[in-house]
This record gives structure tokens, sequence and C-alpha cells, in this order.
């Protein structure tokens, strides 16, 4: 059993280090992109890091978006509270739980380092909170709004998380209250959108058709990991993990089944789409009818960090096993799906 190093900073450098940005060492191939304004690339400051062997025996892709830590000198000191805001906005350390997977099962994987206090991966570039923005005389919000989600691209949710202070970029935590010290300028949203957000889906989407071309069918995981859930009365156990499908939009259905089946047999509590059935993420880039799924987990954070919720427990390791066999399971799945039920010699 696999244990994981309970550095904050290791999980970055494991990814970073085996090899240098578009080079491969021991056969798996780094690419590196975007960038994180105040940070320079050579002190880790891309956007996002992705890694995968230069043959993948799986046609799946593991996507992390919100636990990058990649905090420039400007937005620690624009934070009310540094330290709490991030521990609550960070899918923390759960990188390092797929850095295990991804080398146990040899699926890709791509991890943002820009943080989601900076920017969340999994809104859309127009679900602004606009009171948080200063808007400069003559200021044309339709204008704006053209210009962060691209020419040609729909709309998306327009505010549906931002009115809750979970959009675009963050603005306040419940019980907690306003995260800034200030109002972000429409500049510096632009350059976000254009450095960070648009780079990485751009990146995500040409990977997923790329194995998709290669296998047939191709199978997103966006990893996450969600505070822990309350009991309700009248029923059972709170859920450990969360499987998100967009209420059967996301992904065919058998994957899915093959996830709740699995994870039943590991004696995992695991809910179906609420309270978390998937964002911005799945929404864009899944789409089954042409053989790319995607499916959301989330984990439950006392499944694999300490007590304080700050750093990687001893129960890491157990968690990262348990979820190697199931990324192998639907990894096989979606194989046999990509080849008509004829699975790849490869996915074996």
């Amino acid at each position: 059993m696999s244990s994981l190093t309970p550095s904050r900073a290791s999980s970055q450098s494991k990814i970073a280090s085996r090899s240098r940005s578009n080079a491969v060492h021991k056969d798996l191939v780094t690419s590196k992109g975007g960038s994180v304004a105040g940070v320079s690339l050579g002190e880790g400051g891309h956007a996002f890091v992705h890694v995968a062997p230069r043959h993948m025996p799986l046609p799946v892709l593991i996507a992390v978006p919100h636990a990058g830590r990649v905090y420039p000198a400007e937005i620690n000191a624009q934070m009310r509270d540094p330290e709490h805001s991030q521990l609550r906005l960070e899918d923390r350390l759960i990188d390092t739980v797929g850095v295990e997977i991804a080398r146990a099962t040899g699926t890709g994987l791509l991890v943002a380092h820009a943080p989601r206090a900076m920017i969340d991966l999994n809104r859309a570039a127009d679900d602004i909170d606009w009171g948080m923005v200063t808007k400069p005389k003559g200021f044309n919000k339709d204008a704006l709004v053209d210009t962060l989600i691209g020419a040609g691209r729909p709309v998306g949710s327009g505010n549906a998380r931002s009115r809750s202070g979970l959009g675009l970029v963050p603005r306040r935590l419940p019980g907690f209250g306003e995260i800034w010290r200030s109002k972000i300028t429409v500049d510096e949203m632009t350059r976000r959108v254009e450095q960070i957000h648009r780079p990485y889906h751009d990146f995500l989407a040409r990977e997923l058709v790329r194995i998709r071309d290669a296998w047939g069918a191709a199978l997103l995981i966006d990893l996450h990991s969600m505070p822990p859930l309350r009991r309700r009365e009248g029923e059972g156990l709170a859920a450990k993990i969360v499987l998100g499908d967009r209420f059967g939009v996301s992904c065919d259905s058998t994957i899915a089944n093959h996830a709740f089946r699995y994870l039943e047999h590991h004696g995992c509590v695991t809910a179906h789409n609420r309270p978390y059935s998937g964002g911005y993420v799945l929404d864009r880039h899944a789409n089954p009818a042409r053989g790319i799924h995607a499916i959301q987990v989330e984990v439950c954070r006392t499944t694999y960090l300490d007590s304080a919720l700050s750093q990687t427990g001893e129960n890491a390791g157990v968690l990262a096993q348990m979820l190697t066999g199931l990324v192998r399971v639907l990894g096989a799945e979606t194989a046999g799906l990509g080849s008509g039920g004829q699975l790849p010699q490869a996915a074996e």
C-alpha cells in the first residue's frame, strides 16, 4: 500500500520534477500551460501541469481543478485572512491522491497550480459577481463577456453561483464573509481568464479529443474534495464520496453504475448528484454522444486529511488505493464503450 507525503508543497514538485515542459522522462510526457501573474514560471508559475505516459493503458484523464496553491504575494496581501480562506477554498491536497492514482494506473493527470481564490476553473467565464469588479468609465458589460467567453462560445450560467459568493472569482465564504480587502479591476479579471481559465479548458478539450480519437471513447474524472457532509435525520451514514454526472447527462449510465457497484463493494457510503452533480467542467467537456464521458468525484476530506483537514493523514494511502481500483474499472468500461464492447488488449 502506498502512502502520501504530507507536505503541502511536495505534490507540486513531485509532478514538475518528472520532466521539463514538453519533455519526456521515463516515458512520461509533461506539458505546462498558462501563467499565474506575479509568480515566475521557474518558480512554478504555470497555471497547470499535465503528465501522461507516452502510451496510455487506459482512456482516462484525471483532472484536479481546485487544489492549486501557488499564491502570488499580491493575492495574499489582498485576502482578509489568507490562511482561513485558502483552507476553505482549496480542495486541500487532493492532487496528492491524484498523483498516486495516476502513477498506479497510467492515466493522464491534469493539475491546476493556479488557486481557486484567483479563479474558479469549475465556473463559466461569465459567472461573475459584478459587485466585486471596479468598472471604468464607459464600461460595457456585454463586450467584456464576449471577450471572456470567446467568440462563438455559448454563454454560461451567468451569475448562478456568484450570487452565493462562489462565482468565477470567489467573493465571500459562509460564516466568514468577504474574502477580499478591495475589488478586482476589469483588466485583472480579463487577464486571469486569458492566462489561466482559457488555456486550462482549451488544453483539457484537446486532450480529451486526443484520447477519444485513439480509443474510440475517453473518460474525464474531475477529482474534487468536499467538507464532511452532515448526516440527515432519518438517514444512514453521511456519504464519503459523491458521484456527479449532471443527472445522467455527462456520461454513459454504465460508467456511473460500475462506479457505484465498485464503491459499494468496498464499503464506501456514496451519494449520487446530491449535493454535488458537477459544474462547468462537465457541462463544457462532456459529450457522450461523441465518445467523451465525464464524471465528478467528490471525496470527503476526512478520508485523507488529518483532524484539522490541513495535511494528509494516515488514511490517504488507503483512499488512493481504493480510487486506483475504481479508475481501472471505469477505464476498462470506457475502453469497452469505445471499441463496441471489444476491450482493447492495452486495457487488460
